[in-house]
């Protein structure tokens, strides 16, 4: 009933915002309309079209600079909260759907890596008619959204419906397979697939570059992140960094048994590149603030940091923790490149690739964060469309 009214506040603007502002232009006021006739099918068939993820992006999306932060109502009140309205929809079709598993007639497709990107590209081929192989380094698809957010945020059993749906439409899935040093890009086309997409993510964890990091009580987020469960971090646990990976890192820690959980931040809240929201439900959920800090050196027992609260006269301290963990970004693995010809990268690791996802190999394509370097899962499904356009275009060029 809470969603009807919110449905109902909608006021359906002919020129809206909202979905100027959404990085896959998501017509707002059309599913909305859709939502208060009751047609959910039709609702849910418009947001899978325009985005297969869609039941992902209701969750992690930032929505305060996107749909909510652009919405007229939020003007002089509180804006329409349609994320919650696309979560609903999409969930429900998702649980309804029968996807047609169409004749695989055409090209055979590798995506090697099932992140956001890679998800996205599959769904759209292999409804074309493509004979499409994912290739996942882990145990299950998903990438970051599996192994990046937290369970509490993004629920795997969202992860596993589309999964489910993949399989439906005839998608092929080889887990723990990681490309590069037994299958090689080389092999994937001696064994005819006509195109390779490369969606591998950043999965290495930038450093602090200070003494003391390959400590046993020290750990990076993303590492963490992976399994916080098997982690014994002990009573206090200090995070480096102010990003949402950051975020994410202090809430499990704080649900994972850690009493006392502080980030340490060289800058104030201004400068965290943390959504708002982050910041104050890591508030709320009782995570210490320690601002214009920064860490000179890592310890069994704490942090010495230079404290520069006073610009004029920034000071040495000492913070005492049981662990430390380090959250200051991520760049790619380089398996694939280091393995094969032709493939060109960036100063920073990431691949190159043009507008359409068009690598430095002809035949192989690139998109998401790889080539992008860390984005949001909305912008890696925005682009990875462009791509898929791209890579049917080259398979239909070839013949």
């Amino acid at each position: 009933m809470f969603l009807l009214d919110e449905a109902n506040r909608c006021l359906l603007c002919k020129n809206p915002r909202c979905s100027a502002n959404c990085p896959i232009n998501t017509s707002i006021p059309e599913v909305i309309a859709l939502y208060k006739d009751g047609k959910i099918k039709e609702a849910g068939e418009i947001l899978f079209g325009n985005n297969p993820l869609s039941v992902i992006c209701s969750i992690v999306c930032p929505h305060e600079n996107q749909c909510a932060g652009n919405c007229v109502r939020g003007i002089k009140g509180e804006p329409i909260q349609f994320y919650e309205i696309e979560k609903e929809i999409s969930e429900r079709y998702l649980d309804e759907v029968k996807f047609e598993n169409v004749p695989k007639t055409k090209d055979k497709i590798a995506i090697i890596g099932g992140g956001p990107a890679g998800l996205t590209i599959a769904f759209i081929l292999a409804k074309k008619g493509y004979k499409v192989t994912i290739f996942d380094s882990k145990n299950k698809i998903g990438g970051v959204l599996r192994y990046g957010i937290p369970e509490y945020r993004l629920p795997n059993r969202l992860i596993d419906k589309l999964e489910d749906k993949l399989i439906e439409l005839g998608v092929r899935i080889r887990p723990n397979t990681l490309i590069g040093p037994v299958i090689s890009i080389d092999r994937l086309f001696k064994e005819d697939y006509k195109a390779i997409f490369i969606g591998t993510g950043v999965w290495n964890p930038k450093t602090l570059n200070i003494k003391g990091e390959t400590l046993g009580n020290v750990h990076f987020a993303i590492d963490y992140l992976r399994s916080p469960e098997t982690y014994r971090l002990g009573d206090s646990v200090s995070i480096i960094g102010a990003g949402n990976v950051a975020m994410d890192a202090a809430r499990t820690a704080k649900r994972n048994g850690c009493s006392q959980v502080t980030i340490l931040y060289r800058g104030n809240f201004d400068d965290m590149s943390a959504t708002k929201k982050e910041i104050e439900e890591a508030k709320e959920e009782g995570i210490i603030f320690k601002l214009y800090r920064t860490p000179i050196e890592l310890l069994e027992d704490g942090v010495k940091l230079i404290n520069k609260e006073d610009e004029n006269n920034p000071i040495e301290e000492f913070f005492e923790c049981d662990s430390t963990i380090v959250a200051i970004s991520q760049s790619p693995r380089d398996n694939i490149v280091s393995n094969t010809t032709k493939l060109k990268t960036n100063s920073a690791g990431l691949i190159v690739a043009d507008e359409e996802g068009n690598t430095t190999r002809p035949g192989v394509f690139g998109s998401g964060d790889v080539v992008t370097g860390a984005k949001t899962v909305v912008e890696a499904v925005a682009h990875a469309k462009v791509v898929a356009e791209t890579i049917e275009e080259y398979c239909e060029s070839k013949g």
